[in-house]
């Protein structure tokens, strides 16, 4: 099977909000498995449905060291974030090749259904913590780049062109 296109800047699709997930069937579990092939094939340490122009609330992780640990979420929320921040420089592939430093908080607590259809509760710590807010603002329709401040955004955003 080959890889889907991830959706470019300024596709409209990614200012949308995914919908919800009722149910975890046959179609979300291959949906996450492709999703951890596009991830893969990046790298990545993470990917949202909304990227690949699938506007549910799908979500996967895995930023462990020796991959295969991938974390599947619907519906993604976080319910804590800790008061300390961790700088950590992001991208992603729908504007590739740009970058930037964005402060994030450095745990969170996050609510999802799980691959088994459960709701759980986990907390993600440095990397994951920042991958899983990263991919949970896609779902919400924002981009990284809408965390920095109006000059650092349009300075970044002007590169983005200049390389397309």
């Amino acid at each position: 099977m080959s890889a889907r296109a991830v959706l470019r800047w300024p596709d409209r699709r990614l200012r949308m909000a995914a919908d919800p997930v009722t149910e975890i069937d046959d179609g979300v579990h291959a949906l996450w498995d492709e999703m951890i092939a596009v991830m893969e094939a990046m790298p990545g340490v993470g990917l949202a449905a909304v990227q690949l122009g699938e506007m549910r609330a799908l979500a996967v992780v895995d930023a462990s060291t020796k991959r295969g640990q991938a974390v599947r979420m619907a519906n993604p929320e976080i319910l804590h974030a800790s008061v300390e921040l961790r700088p950590h420089e992001e991208a992603s592939p729908c504007l590739p090749g740009v970058a930037a430093t964005i402060e994030r908080p450095r745990a969170v607590t996050v609510r999802f259904l799980n691959a088994d259809g459960a709701m759980e509760e986990r907390d993600f710590v440095g990397l994951w913590a920042t991958s899983v807010q990263h991919q949970i603002d896609h779902l919400q329709g924002r981009m990284y780049f809408d965390r920095l401040g109006r000059v650092k955004r349009d300075m970044l955003l002007r590169r983005a062109r200049k390389l397309t």
